[in-house]
């Protein structure tokens, strides 16, 4: 019997993360051939985490350009993937959340008769708007997908609310499979400014910041918070931030907070240096999705820097609270973690509700037995 030649595409550091140990699940398994292409919406941030998965694409599009629009990223996306899709005959083509790469690479596979596996599925905010726009890419491909891999029960619900019941797998998610592979009580940081900070004395609070609906007035209002914060808990705090290469984060981030001395503003940083110095943080603030799920794995609290989130399992299981994006409002909730043993214990040691590990293995189980070559996999459930 043939191997089926499954196709993962991904283009950005957040997607490649959550792939990577599926790409390898995939190609451990004997009746599978894992093909991977990825767009490089983000390249060098792509890169960084190809290397540290040891990933070497069968396909890169190379796709970059400077001042690229969402347009241009879609577009020559799906020039792309027309040749990869002639060239590697996928029998089945997976996507990952909610990137430009994964809307575009739905829709490739749809135009092609492929079918679409849509990994990390079933997540919502209802504002079409917010995150933008990742909130519509998600919904699109809910349209053009056959196979759906949801995180969690909540997902999967959402997706039953638009009468998608076929089809639907409950996983955990892939990052959690990821975490296993790369922290490390041992890591040593490529930077020593970040092996000398003083874990053991101090509260690292670590930050990120780049949505674009935070553009503007919000992101000026949390730079603001963040400097406060810094300049008030200098004795026992220490904020670092590695700070996205966007221009308009890179400026804000610089204007409000450079110069404090107990704020480390770093480069991004490889995802496997991500996720230790997660490990060792005392607590996250920030407007990133994969690090709502990441950091309660690893039993640390976070501050959402957005309105809304489209993770509110964790925001229920109490591991994630929304600081929104009012200046006043994120001081009083950062503060009362920094001061309060009682509060920060509650969040840090809540039941994280995304994944026991088994997200890749469920994945794999779940398109064999879609293509009639294994048993159905059981639903992930978080322990209570």
């Amino acid at each position: 019997m043939e191997k089926l030649r499954i196709m993962s595409v991904f283009g950005t550091r957040p997607e490649a993360i959550k792939m990577a140990p599926l790409v390898r699940e995939l190609a451990a398994r004997e009746e599978m051939e894992s093909i991977c292409c990825v767009t490089a919406q983000h390249r060098e941030m792509l890169d960084s985490v190809l290397s540290v998965f040891d990933l070497k694409p069968d396909r890169d599009l190379d796709i970059m350009t400077p001042r690229q629009t969402l347009s241009t990223i879609t577009s020559k996306c799906l020039t792309g993937m027309d040749e990869a899709i002639d060239a590697l005959k996928p029998d089945l083509i997976l996507v990952h959340g909610d990137t430009s790469t994964t809307f575009a690479g739905a829709l490739s596979a749809f135009y092609h008769r492929v079918p679409v596996g849509h990994v990390e599925a079933g997540l919502r905010t209802y504002d079409k708007y917010s995150p933008y726009p990742e909130e519509m890419n998600r919904k699109l491909v809910t349209q053009i997908a056959d196979l759906y891999f949801c995180p969690t029960e909540l997902n999967r619900e959402n997706l039953r609310r638009e009468a998608v019941t076929e089809g639907v797998f409950v996983t955990g998610n892939t990052v959690i499979d990821a975490l296993k592979t790369t922290v490390r009580t041992d890591f040593a940081f490529a930077a020593e400014e970040l092996n000398r900070l003083p874990c053991d004395r101090k509260k690292i609070i670590l930050v990120t910041c780049h949505r674009r609906e935070n553009y503007g007035r919000p992101m000026e209002d949390i730079m603001s918070a963040l400097a406060h914060i810094a300049r008030t808990h200098g004795e026992d705090v220490e904020m670092v931030y590695p700070v996205h290469l966007s221009p308009a984060v890179q400026e804000c981030a610089k204007r409000h907070l450079s110069g404090i001395k107990n704020v480390h503003l770093i480069p991004p940083l490889a995802a496997d240096e991500m996720h230790n110095l997660m490990a060792r943080c005392y607590l996250v603030m920030t407007d990133s999705g994969g690090l709502q799920e990441e950091a309660p794995a690893l039993g640390k609290p976070v501050l959402v820097l957005r309105r809304e989130t489209e993770r509110p399992e964790a925001v229920t299981a109490g591991t994630v609270k929304l600081a929104g994006v009012v200046r006043e409002d994120i001081i009083t909730m950062a503060e009362e973690l920094i001061r309060d043993p009682e509060a920060y214990a509650a969040m840090a040691h809540a039941v994280n509700p995304y994944g026991d590990g088994n997200a890749c293995r469920r994945i794999a189980d779940a398109i064999l037995w879609h293509f009639g070559r294994g048993e159905k996999p059981e639903d992930f459930r978080p322990q209570s």
